[in-house]
């Protein structure tokens, strides 16, 4: 006697929903050709050696040095997390955050610090301190202005992004 099979198949709204918001993840290249995007990997990769040309030294021995390294650091973390975040257009999947308050604190906030570091880090070097670390302290604080007017460049564009979305 042939036996009848019957199959039913179930789907799970977790199984939907996470074949749906798999699907809606995004790769924005076009982010970086814009010049929000070519300030922040220029903040990435200028803030990577402000603290690199820092930490090869003994900074450490001089405090003013330690905040420059942890201005320094921190922001640089943080630029690469926005940039992730804009880069896979995570922002787009969060839209209870507004994106471009948070994007003019943030860019605000490290100008206004950098500003500072840069200012400390230039007004430290001195060649009385130690002369073999005075050509790296003093790289540093150059590329930490460089870095700074970044910063500024950014701050700018958030805030006429920050604006026009509040006109509206």
């Amino acid at each position: 006697r042939p036996r009848s099979h019957t199959v039913t198949t179930t789907s799970s709204s977790f199984t939907a929903n996470l074949s749906a918001s798999s699907s809606t993840l995004a790769y924005d290249r076009e982010f970086l050709r814009t010049v929000p995007g070519i300030l922040m990997v220029t903040e990435i990769v200028l803030g990577l050696l402000v603290w690199t040309l820092i930490a090869g030294t003994e900074y450490f021995l001089y405090p003013a040095f330690g905040w420059v390294m942890f201005v320094a650091v921190f922001y640089w973390v943080l630029t690469v997390f926005f940039l992730i975040i804009y880069m896979t257009m995570t922002y787009t999947r969060i839209p209870q955050v507004p994106w471009t308050m948070v994007g003019l604190c943030f860019n605000g906030s490290a100008f206004v610090l950098y500003l500072i570091a840069a200012i400390v880090d230039a007004s430290s070097v001195t060649k009385d301190l130690d002369n073999h670390n005075y050509n790296s302290w003093a790289a540093s604080s150059f590329f930490a202005f460089v870095v700074t007017s970044c910063y500024a460049g950014n701050t700018y564009f958030s805030f006429i992004s920050w604006r026009s979305r509040t006109l509206q």
